[in-house]
């Protein structure tokens, strides 16, 4: 039986200089392919900058992203009361102080409705984080059954995903429970 013996492998094991010249060549080809690749791509869009294109200008790139950028979650929902800065992480539930609207200082059924408007109707009125749905009468029959102390109880202090007083702390106990009410009323 004869050795075979591959003069690639005998070279590198025996000249590692060549082995690191055999490095930096390979590098300095890869980066003259991402040179004349980057000028390819600059060529191909006649050289232009970007941020000079009408195109590109935040106006009409909203107008672009307007049909797509909108979220429909139901049409019968009302409209949450502010748009939210950032997107949550699911399972995350965000407190804002809001403080109360002047009809929700007057106390009774407006009350109850304003401040359903600006404290509750982001999460219940699409059922967020397992919110019972405004007006749902499935989802609301076994809350209602605890009574309403315990539904004032649980608004009160919080349950679950769901803060104090629904995140607005600046609300008065009787405005919060106004808003249970109204919202007991519509799952009747």
């Amino acid at each position: 039986m004869s050795e075979h013996h591959d003069p690639i492998q005998d070279n590198i094991e025996t000249h590692p200089v060549k082995l690191a010249i055999g490095i930096v060549i390979g590098a300095v080809a890869l980066i003259i392919g991402i040179i004349l690749l980057a000028q390819f791509a600059v060529n191909a869009y006649g050289g232009r900058s970007l941020k000079d294109d009408a195109a590109m200008k935040p106006d009409q790139v909203a107008k672009r992203l307007a049909p797509i950028a909108s979220l429909a979650v139901d049409p019968n929902a009302p409209p949450p009361a502010a748009a939210p800065a950032a997107a949550p992480a699911p399972g995350a539930v965000a407190a804002v102080a809001i403080p109360p609207p002047a009809a929700a200082k007057a106390g009774g059924a407006a009350s109850g409705k304003a401040t359903y408007d600006t404290a509750c109707t982001a999460c219940h009125g699409a059922g967020i984080a397992g919110a019972p749905k405004f007006g749902d009468k499935a989802a609301w029959a076994p809350r209602i059954k605890t009574g309403t102390e315990a539904l004032y109880a649980s608004v009160l202090k919080g349950k679950g995903a769901m803060p104090p007083k629904g995140g607005n702390t600046a609300l008065s106990d009787a405005d919060v429970k106004a808003a249970v009410d109204y919202m007991v009323a519509s799952a009747k």
